[in-house]
């Protein structure tokens, strides 16, 4: 039996970070935090499901908290003269409390047809609406491949175009080395509620390799090569 794991666990130790950037030493407060991370998570995608939110961050201090919100329409998330952030800033604050001090900054993400969990959000949304499953899947990989992607998988499972038995369907262009740990893999993953029952959809987006090989193998060969003086030299230059 193969063992799946997400890509972005899999990468937390080299190029992906935790959602959640925060220490606390004590079994209470760890509880705490926890459960509101996942209070304040669920909050803002509730009230931003139409401001096509990535992803959140949120960062602690004993006496801060920064929450940061990757999304495609940042407008509408400010909304005018900053009256939106302004509301969801007091709702946040009431759920932890008015000893901390809060700061909410939008982070526009600049191309969402590459974003993976904007895509599954996308094609959940189509499935609820009743487009046709394969249509929906086609589309999102024509312009996630046309935006600049080097590849992308998609799945849906469920009960697929109100079919009596559940099935799994999956479309793939490109490549997606999902085993090798250099290349940047983003993963996003939505349930869409439909008259027929609940419809999973996964998604795969492979943007390059972080460090090519090539250049890492070219980088060490001639560092080895130079005399530790010329070595010197060359790490200051790079610095300058």
């Amino acid at each position: 039996m193969g063992h799946k794991v997400s890509p972005t666990c899999l990468r937390l130790s080299l190029n992906k970070r935790w959602a959640s950037r925060w220490f606390t030493d004590n079994k209470r407060t760890f509880v705490s935090y926890v459960k509101e991370d996942l209070t304040i998570r669920e909050f803002l995608k509730k009230e931003l499901a139409a401001a096509a939110v990535a992803r959140i961050d949120i960062e602690r201090s004993p006496d801060r908290l920064h929450i940061k919100i990757h999304t495609a329409r940042p407008g509408v998330l400010i909304g005018r003269r900053g009256e939106n952030i302004q509301r969801l800033e007091e709702a946040v604050r009431r759920i932890v409390g008015p000893q901390k001090q809060l700061k909410m900054d939008p982070v526009e993400v600049s191309n969402p047809y590459i974003e993976a969990q904007l895509i599954a959000e996308s094609i959940a949304f189509q499935l609820v609406k009743r487009i046709a499953y394969r249509r929906a899947m086609k589309r999102a990989i024509q312009q996630a491949m046309e935006s600049g992607a080097k590849g992308i998988r998609i799945i849906c499972a469920g009960r697929l175009g109100g079919a009596e038995m559940k099935r799994r369907e999956s479309y793939r262009q490109g490549k997606v080395p999902l085993g090798t740990l250099r290349s940047e893999i983003d993963f996003g993953q939505s349930t869409a509620h439909t008259t027929a029952g609940c419809i999973g959809t996964k998604v795969w987006i492979y943007k390059g390799d972080l460090v090519p090989l090539k250049v890492a193998a070219e980088k060490d060969a001639s560092a080895s090569s130079m005399t530790p003086p010329a070595a010197a030299r060359a790490a200051d230059e790079a610095k300058r």
